[in-house]
């Protein structure tokens, strides 16, 4: 049983370990390009219909602030459509229909598009609206986004040059100081958009539009064979199909769309588990293209780790179950060389550390305050295993489910607040339930490594206790919250 254990706990390690020193591949090719810049071959001009697309779903509380910030784009406005893609199903349609009208009179070509059924869910509603665009351009924003004025003069310079397909540009963080959860978020995607995808883009390796913030040459999007609804990120499978078929993607990390983060932990568990389950059935999908396809092996290798990166959750969930009787294992026989051997597994937390700590000195002036919040930040991804893990297994069983927008509820500063608005999920899954039994099974661990003396692996067992107990407490908390 002891082997068994064992040899458990070396393959998962290994597997976390290999997708871990990724960070270090991240930062050798940050340092190499730190000085390469996206410069447009030519001065814009503004001359090219542009088709702004705003796919929403019952979202009342901030889609009157998305329409106005697209509409304060500064663009011709005879050479700007909008088109409001509105699935609804409450009065978040009757708030959309009252803009809209207000919008025309004026002046603004802007639509309010309305679908039978949400068949296809965000794909299936951004393929709607591609059959009535008129725009040479296709821009996309979520309904919790506040783009800004320049975001058309900035991006569409880029498409003078005829390979570019998409321009991507940085996400920003309205509410990133909210809370704790919220500060947690924004270290997490800037490591995402500072260090991953400008580093891949600079690198010539494949990136990904993230769904919202950017903006398509059109023909790219229909070469690429339009958007499909057989995943549940077809943000990134239209990505690699577009990459594979030869046009170049952009990313702007030093030009910020500024979005709202998910405030309500049950909320962003909704959109973690559409991002991690996506991404494994897109990998499904994809990763036979890639390797049958004529580009270079190192971007096929770059690629295969972009896509399966989220594999790793099942193994961190793995091991934090196999810590507690690794401790009574070391302590009851001779395993000396196997955890001398283990040791060098601390690289992995070392890498990941590099690489948040290089995108918040790259961005923030403040960025000492920002990194203290890492081990905050991998005790929560910890704390996720159970959620995400599940998505992967869904991910591999095709296991289809609905799309879950993640809700927003225009929560700024400290005087905002989502407890009693719309759209607050009161559901609470099995994975709470197993959220709380592994943080009551970490405190085992914890205790234990304090018993038998183990200094080197209390940090971890105190990390996943952390996790899995802030994940649960939190996730009660937020779904029985009252005004």
């Amino acid at each position: 049983m002891d082997n068994i254990v064992l040899v458990s706990y070396f393959v998962s390690l290994s597997i976390i370990f290999v997708f871990g020193l990724h960070g270090f591949i991240m930062i050798f090719y940050y340092n190499k390009y730190k000085n390469v810049k996206h410069i447009p071959q030519k001065e814009f001009v503004p001359s090219s219909l542009v088709t702004i697309q705003l796919p929403l779903y019952n979202e009342l509380y901030v889609v009157e602030r998305i329409i106005n910030s697209v509409c304060e784009i500064d663009y011709p406005q005879n050479l700007m459509e909008i088109q409001v893609l509105d699935d609804s199903t409450d009065e978040t349609v009757d708030i959309v229909a009252k803009i809209v009208a207000e919008k025309q009179k004026d002046g603004f070509d802007i639509k309010h598009i309305r679908r039978a059924n949400r068949q296809g869910f965000k794909a299936g509603a951004l393929k709607e609206g591609m059959k009535t665009a008129k725009g040479e351009y296709i821009a996309i924003f979520d309904a919790d986004f506040v783009p800004q004025k320049e975001f058309l003069k900035k991006t569409l310079s880029f498409f003078n040059d005829e390979k570019v397909g998409m321009v991507q540009t940085r996400w920003e963080h309205i509410n990133g100081d909210y809370s704790i959860l919220t500060k947690a978020q924004a270290l997490a995607l800037d490591g995402h958009f500072v260090i991953e995808q400008a580093v891949r883009n600079k690198a010539g390796f494949f990136i990904n539009f993230n769904g919202t913030g950017g903006i398509w040459k059109r023909a790219c999007i229909e070469d690429a064979g339009n958007w499909e609804a057989d995943t549940l990120t077809e943000d990134l499978d239209l990505s690699y199909r577009a990459q594979l078929n030869g046009w170049r993607f952009v990313f702007l990390k030093d030009f910020t769309s500024p979005a709202e983060l998910p405030s309500e932990i049950n909320a962003l568990k909704n959109q973690q588990f559409r991002w991690t389950k996506g991404a494994i059935e897109t990998a499904k999908k994809i990763l036979p293209l890639v390797w049958k396809s004529k580009i270079p092996f190192r971007v096929k290798l770059q690629g295969t780790f972009h896509l399966t990166n989220n594999i790793v959750f099942p193994f961190i969930l793995l091991v934090a179950i196999l810590n507690v009787p690794l401790i009574f294992i070391k302590n009851s026989g001779p395993h000396q060389v196997y955890f001398a051997i283990m040791s060098i597994f601390v690289l992995a937390f070392i890498s990941s550390f590099l690489m948040y700590l290089y995108a918040q000195k790259d961005i923030r002036d403040d960025w000492r305050k920002k990194i203290v919040l890492f081990p905050l930040f991998m005790a929560g991804s910890m704390g996720f295993a159970v959620n995400n893990s599940r998505a992967v297994f869904e991910g591999l069983l095709n296991r289809k489910s609905e799309f879950v927008r993640t809700p927003k509820f225009k929560v700024v500063d400290n005087k905002d607040s989502w407890i009693g608005k719309r759209y607050n999920s009161k559901k609470l899954g099995l994975s709470v339930i197993v959220e709380l039994i592994m943080a009551i099974y970490c405190l085992v661990g914890v205790a234990s490594s304090i018993y038998f003396l183990e200094i080197a692996a209390l940090p971890f067992q105190i990390l996943f206790f952390l996790g899995f107990a802030f994940v649960s407490l939190t996730s009660i908390k937020h779904a029985y919250s009252k005004a």
